[in-house]
C-alpha cells in the first residue's frame, strides 16, 4: 500500500511545570507514517489549536479543557467566564480524539466541541485552520466520532435544552450540515453522552446512555470523580434507531444500562424474505461501570506497580434491537470476555464492512494485571475467538486496519499500531490482518506518547 497512516490524540500533558490531571487534557499531538516504496517516513507535529497558541503564549492554560479549567485571578473573572462558557468563547479547540478524511480529501482532527475541527495538511501536518460550519444549527458540541466515507459525514448534534439529539448530514465540498432528524431523550435530566455512534445501510443508531452530560459539573472551577457528565441509572439507558431517508424513528427501545465510548459497527439482520426484522449493534461495553472515566487519570496510568490489577472490566457488548414495536432490545457479550482478557476498547474493522454484516474487529485488549489496554486484539466474531498480541513493557495504540487494494477476504490487509515502550523508546508495528502475526516494525528515533484514533490517506 502507498499512503499515510495519520494517529491523533493528546500528547502534551504540560504547561511550563504545571502537570495536566487527565489524560484526555492533553495537546493535540498528530503522528504520520507515510509508506512509499517500502519505506516508511515518520513524523510528528503540535495541532496549533487556539487554546495550544494561547496555553504557549501565556504559560498557563487559557481554555477549558476535559478537566482543567483556567486558574482565575479573582470572581468577577470566574463569572466572565461563565459567561463565555455559555457562548462556546471559554471552551476548547483542542482536536486531540479522532482525525478523518472527508470525502472532498481535506484532513480533519476533532473533538468533542464543535469550535475543536481543525482541518490539517496531511503531509506537512500543518494546522491550515478551523473548520467553519457554514449552517444556523449552532450547539457547543457534537459526537468525536463522526461516520465519515466518501460520500457523506454524519453526526449527532446533543441538544443541552430540550433533551435530545439532531442527527445531521454533510455532503463533501460543503461545510453546511443538514438536519436529517431529531430525537427526544426518553429520561433524565440531560442527553446521554455521545462519543460515538453507529449506522447501518439504511438507519442511524442513537443511544441514550445513562452516563449524562451535566450542565452543572461544566461549570465546575475543579473536576468530579465523572466530570462533565454524571450517572443515572434511574433514568434507563435506550436506543433508537432512525431512517436515514425519511428521518423517522423507526424504533426505540430500552436496554440495560450500559456505559460505552466506542461502538464498532452495526448491521441489519434480515429473515429469508429478506425483511428487516432487528438491528444488531456492537460496541467496547464496560459493563456499566463509569468508573473507567477517573481511572484515566494521568496519576493513575504513571504509577503502576505491575501487580495491582486496576484496568476496569469490558466487554464486546452485542445489541439486539427488535423492529417489531417490542419495547425492549437484549445486550449481550458477543463473545467470551476472557477471550481478550475482559479489557476491549480502540476498536477498527475492514471499511468496507460499515453497516453491514461483518465478521473481524481490531481492538485493545488486555494481558493482566495491567492498569491500562495492553495487546492488540483480533476478534473473530463468527467463531467466538480472538487472537491477542503482547509485548512486555509496552502499551500498543489503536490497531488501524486497512485493506489491501482488490482484496476480496475481509480480514485481507495490514494493521497498523503505534507502540509506546515504558523505557521511553516507540515503534511502528505492522501485523497481517488474516494471520495477526508480525510482518514489519520500524524503530523510531525517539519515544512518542500514547495516542488515540487514526485514519488512512491513500495515495492518489
Amino acid at each position: 500500500q502507498k499512503g499515510t497512516y495519520l494517529r491523533n490524540g493528546p500528547g502534551l500533558w504540560h504547561i511550563e511545570d504545571y502537570n495536566f490531571r487527565h489524560l484526555f487534557d492533553g495537546y493535540a499531538t498528530l503522528v504520520k507514517l507515510q509508506f512509499e516504496n517500502g519505506r516508511l517516513i515518520a513524523g510528528h507535529r503540535q495541532i496549533e489549536s487556539e487554546a495550544y497558541k494561547a496555553a504557549r503564549k501565556n504559560k498557563k492554560v487559557c481554555f477549558r479543557e476535559f478537566s482543567e479549567v483556567p486558574k482565575y485571578e479573582n470572581f468577577m473573572a470566574y463569572v466572565g467566564d461563565i459567561a463565555k462558557l455559555f457562548s462556546g468563547a471559554s471552551l476548547t479547540d483542542n482536536a486531540n480524539t479522532g482525525v478523518v478524511k472527508l470525502g472532498d480529501g481535506r484532513v480533519v482532527c476533532l473533538t468533542e466541541t464543535q469550535k475543536g475541527s481543525l482541518v490539517i495538511d496531511p503531509n506537512s501536518l500543518e494546522t491550515l485552520g478551523r473548520l467553519e460550519y457554514s449552517d444556523s444549527l449552532g450547539g457547543l458540541i457534537h459526537s468525536a466520532h463522526p461516520i465519515v466515507t466518501d460520500a457523506e459525514f454524519l453526526t449527532l448534534l446533543p441538544d443541552l435544552v430540550n433533551p435530545g439529539y439532531l442527527v445531521v448530514r454533510m455532503e463533501p465540498g460543503t461545510n453546511e450540515r443538514k438536519v436529517i432528524g431529531r430525537v427526544n431523550c426518553r429520561k433524565g435530566p440531560a442527553p446521554g453522552w455521545v462519543h460515538s455512534f453507529p449506522v447501518t445501510e439504511h438507519y442511524v443508531v442513537v443511544p441514550e446512555m445513562p452516563l449524562r452530560y451535566c450542565a452543572q459539573n461544566l461549570l465546575r472551577a475543579e473536576p468530579t470523580p465523572l466530570y462533565k457528565f454524571e450517572w443515572h441509572p434511574e433514568s434507563k439507558a435506550f436506543l433508537h434507531v432512525m431512517c436515514k431517508a425519511s428521518g423517522k424513528i423507526v424504533a426505540s427501545v430500552e436496554v440495560p444500562l450500559f456505559v460505552t465510548f466506542h461502538f464498532i459497527n452495526a448491521y441489519e439482520e434480515e429473515d429469508e424474505d429478506g425483511r428487516v426484522t432487528a438491528i444488531i449493534a456492537d460496541c467496547c461495553e464496560h459493563n456499566a461501570d463509569a468508573t473507567i472515566l477517573d481511572q484515566l487519570r494521568l496519576q493513575n496510568l504513571r504509577s503502576f506497580n505491575g501487580k495491582d490489577d486496576l484496568l476496569p472490566d469490558a466487554r464486546v457488548g452485542r445489541f439486539t434491537i427488535p423492529l417489531d414495536g417490542s419495547p425492549y432490545g437484549k445486550l449481550e457479550s458477543a463473545l467470551e470476555p476472557d477471550e481478550h482478557g475482559r479489557g476491549m476498547d480502540m476498536c477498527s474493522i475492514n471499511p468496507t464492512k460499515l453497516g453491514k454484516k461483518y465478521r473481524y474487529a481490531y481492538a485493545c485488549g488486555a494481558q493482566r494485571p495491567c492498569h491500562f489496554p495492553n495487546t492488540l486484539t483480533k476478534l473473530d466474531l463468527v467463531k467466538k475467538k480472538a487472537k491477542n498480541w503482547h509485548e512486555a513493557g509496552t502499551v500498543p495504540s489503536e490497531p488501524f486496519f486497512v485493506a489491501r487494494p482488490g482484496a476480496t477476504e475481509e480480514d485481507d490487509g495490514v494493521v497498523i499500531s503505534l507502540i509506546s515502550e515504558k523505557n521511553g523508546n516507540g515503534y511502528a508495528l505492522l501485523l497481517d490482518g488474516s494471520t495477526f502475526e508480525e510482518i514489519a516494525r520500524a524503530k523510531l528515533p525517539y519515544g512518542l506518547p500514547y495516542g488515540l484514533h487514526g485514519c488512512w490517506v491513500p495515495k492518489e
